[in-house]
């Protein structure tokens, strides 16, 4: 059985993952419809259930911009665990955190500072800023927004999400 099920806005946007449980509270309390559903069923007495996978509000939930910090896992999750020099992928335990513009120099624990890289590629660029190591970074940083840092966590969820996307996207 799924252990998230991802919530849809009123207007098809990703909100969030919840529980199981959490999403059949909505769905009895019909604050929220069923999008898609696994062949499971959750059976009690008086009734039975599919088992969610993506459900639906009934209502607009309007939320403020969501602004995460840049942590280790959030920019490992952004790069694809992906070095942004020699586009290598050695695994996590081989990758590291680099600044940009190096903290001795003023720079800042920032997204647009921050890039992953394999240990080789941060050892050899150093102290130095990636014009003055003769390096490129193969993607320039940016701060991804909340829901698409919860999308790239849970391959899933993001599949889901772009089966439905492609689905409403096709003509009738």
């Amino acid at each position: 059985m799924s252990k998230t099920v991802l919530v849809l806005n009123a207007t098809y946007e990703p909100l969030s993952l919840v529980s199981v449980r959490r999403a059949i509270v909505l769905l009895l309390r019909e604050k929220a419809e069923l999008v898609e559903a696994t062949e499971q069923m959750l059976r009690s007495s008086r009734m039975n259930i599919p088992v969610p996978l993506v459900i639906r509000l009934t209502y607009y939930v309007r939320l403020p911009q969501r602004r995460v910090p840049p942590t280790r896992n959030g920019i490992m999750l952004r790069d694809a665990y992906t070095c942004q020099y020699c586009g290598d992928t050695p695994g996590r335990d081989q990758l590291t955190v680099d600044h940009v513009i190096p903290r001795s120099r003023g720079g800042v624990r920032s997204w647009q500072n921050l890039v992953t890289a394999c240990k080789p590629c941060n050892h050899r660029k150093g102290n130095r800023t990636p014009e003055e190591a003769k390096m490129r970074l193969r993607r320039k940083p940016f701060e991804p927004t909340y829901m698409a840092l919860v999308l790239l966590s849970n391959p899933t969820a993001a599949s889901r999400w772009e089966a439905l996307v492609n689905r409403a996207s096709q003509p009738a």
